[in-house]
């Protein structure tokens, strides 16, 4: 209880101090409706981003133009399964005070936990691959600069954007749900332009469809770019000691708001995904134009079949993307090496160091949007390790407390690890 009320203490001096006391008065029954809530928006805003990064760009671009509508329903369930999962992470924090990674260090083997910060080390370098390539290709294709140029650009304005955390939790969710909005308005524009067949668009959600092996190759990348390995640590890591509950009764309801910070980024999330695959399939599947397999010759296509407005709004799209996730990323990596390996490294030496392998992919003069969709299959590989110890901590009531998984929510969470893992060793098999 010292620990609770010293805590408090140091929250009422924070300088996000007017979004705690608001939040207080949200607890404590003193605020109610929709201002009570918007208090609790913001760490799911960030997580949200890591759904509509670069790397979803390439594998629904890809997915619409080559397949039509008929993985609309992997999109669809990749986002439901984020939603539980993104719930956990959030959960977990707020029960523990400590993120996964902590969590790790802390209860498990020493062996096991420099194994699982190898992973996560190897998946936030696919991460970085991923969000600087879009938005490196985006400025280049909007300001017709270099790409080396653009990636270097990229670094200095997603520096910048980091700089935000010094003023406290409340500015950088603000700037980058901001993002997120911008994002979205832009699908909801190139929705209204594209005019997608609604119900070939319904019939395709509910439908699942697996054709060829390259079906399932983008299938996993659908899922690696949605459930991102990276999203789930750093969503533990914005709940641990964002609103710090003095008791478990208070913890519950922290969780009960939280949730609806998670349901509603996720949902935004899934919404921008869907139309990004609806609208390649409407675009390009539709005209003839299946081959459609990269950023660059999806932005060029736009100009002739709808008109340069919307190919300017689709790159506006990718770079918010590219920024805001890459931006994401950084805060991501310094939860995973902190919280690992207790070793912490100044921001701007961990941009730098995340940045080399995005130069040496544009050095060599590798295809971009091929890189993108490998990286993400990558990160599909990378998710049983953040899956299955997220379970193993919220499943257990001696971590979790009052916020311990129900039985029908382990049982989901395992039925979702399990369908992940059976997609990865398809997608391993057909590698193979």
């Amino acid at each position: 209880m010292r620990q609770a009320s010293l805590a408090h203490a140091i929250q009422r001096k924070h300088p996000d101090s007017r979004a705690i006391q608001a939040s207080r008065l949200a607890i404590s029954g003193q605020r109610r409706g929709i201002r009570a809530v918007l208090p609790f928006i913001g760490p799911s805003l960030i997580a949200a981003i890591a759904y509509v990064d670069p790397g979803n760009f390439a594998t629904n671009i890809q997915g619409g133009a080559a397949y039509g509508y008929r993985l609309l329903w992997v999109v669809l369930l990749a986002n439901l399964m984020a939603m539980v999962i993104q719930n956990l992470a959030a959960k977990l924090g707020i029960a523990t005070g400590k993120n996964l990674p902590e969590m790790c260090r802390a209860h498990l083997p020493r062996g096991l936990n420099f194994v699982l910060w190898g992973v996560a080390e190897l998946a936030a370098m696919a991460t970085d691959v991923a969000e600087f390539l879009g938005a490196s290709l985006a400025l280049h294709l909007l300001f017709g600069i270099a790409l080396w140029q653009a990636t270097l650009a990229a670094g200095v304005v997603t520096y910048v954007i980091l700089t935000l955390q010094r003023l406290g939790f409340r500015p950088l969710e603000l700037f980058i749900g901001g993002f997120l909005a911008v994002i979205a308005l832009c699908y909801v524009v190139e929705t209204g332009i594209s005019s997608p067949p609604w119900g070939e668009v319904v019939r395709h959600l509910v439908t699942p469809w697996l054709g060829d092996g390259h079906s399932v190759l983008l299938a996993a990348g659908i899922v690696g770019a949605t459930v991102m390995p990276h999203a789930i640590y750093l969503h533990s890591g914005l709940t641990e000691r964002r609103i710090i509950p003095r008791n478990e009764a208070e913890a519950v309801r922290v969780y009960r708001f939280q949730r609806l910070d998670v349901v509603l980024a996720m949902a935004v999330a899934g919404g921008v995904n869907l139309s990004m695959m609806y609208m390649a399939a409407r675009v390009f599947h539709d005209t003839g134009h299946a081959g459609v397999a990269d950023i660059a010759s999806a932005y060029r296509m736009l100009t002739p079949l709808l008109g340069p407005f919307a190919a300017a709004v689709f790159l506006v799209s990718l770079l918010a993307s590219g920024l805001s996730s890459s931006a994401v990323g950084t805060l991501a990596g310094q939860v995973v090496m902190q919280g690992f390996v207790g070793f912490r490294i100044p921001v701007w030496v961990r941009r730098l160091v995340t940045m080399l392998p995005s130069i040496a992919v544009v050095a060599s003069g590798a295809d971009p949007m091929q890189v993108l969709v490998l990286s993400q299959v990558v990160l599909s590989l990378a998710l049983p390790a953040p899956l299955l110890t997220l379970l193993y901590f919220t499943n257990r009531r001696r971590f979790m407390g009052a916020l311990v998984n129900p039985w029908w929510l382990k049982w989901l969470a395992r039925l979702i690890t399990a369908a992940i893992l059976v997609l990865n060793a398809v997608l391993l098999w057909l590698a193979g």
